[in-house]
């Protein structure tokens, strides 16, 4: 007596339809290249949140250059509608003021402009990262797509599941057009 109920479909086994030996290389294919978009992104997403931190710290550098910039100049106005009794001293103060409200006023623009370069180059990655997560997301969709080519044994899925693949690809490799 028979352990099991024998279904109809169990005596065509999927080594006999010549679809399941390409279909199986598409998807193997397309799963290397699922990995390959992901790490990229993971990677871009990850450089991104560095520069990010980068573009802060230089405003938080800016930030304190810009206090110690008004502080300088306060005292060197203060210094200079005082009426010292050490005149010249007071002038050779009023004078190391107000170098170092320039040096802090130059350091301010230099500071300014990194951190400015430091969010264009955070803002190229994420574009990157954007394209390589819709590769990725293109990818999967085509994989999926040609997992249904076995179990409906029709090659419209096959096709549409590489097409999808190659346009995964091809957004995921415009991220080197970008500059």
């Amino acid at each position: 007596m028979p352990e099991g109920i024998e279904l109809p479909e169990a005596h065509h086994a999927h080594e006999d339809h010549p679809l399941v030996l390409p279909v199986s290389i598409t998807m193997s294919i397309l799963a290397v290249l699922i990995a390959g978009a992901t790490l990229l992104s993971h990677r871009a997403h990850t450089e991104e949140l560095l520069l990010q931190s980068q573009a802060t710290d230089q405003w938080a550098y800016y930030q304190a250059k810009n206090g110690r910039y008004h502080g300088m100049q306060n005292t060197a106005d203060v210094i200079a509608t005082m009426i010292p009794r050490d005149k010249e001293k007071a002038e050779a103060m009023l004078k190391k003021y107000e170098e170092d409200i320039e040096r802090y006023d130059s350091d301010k623009e230099d500071i300014s402009e990194k951190a400015q370069e430091l969010e264009r180059e955070r803002d190229l990655v994420r574009r990157r990262a954007d394209r390589y997560d819709g590769g990725e997301a293109f990818l999967e969709i085509g994989l999926v797509i040609c997992s249904i080519t076995m179990l409906t044994k029709r090659k419209g899925f096959w096709f549409a599941g590489m097409l999808l693949g190659a346009a995964g690809v091809v957004l995921a490799a415009t991220s080197l057009l970008l500059h």
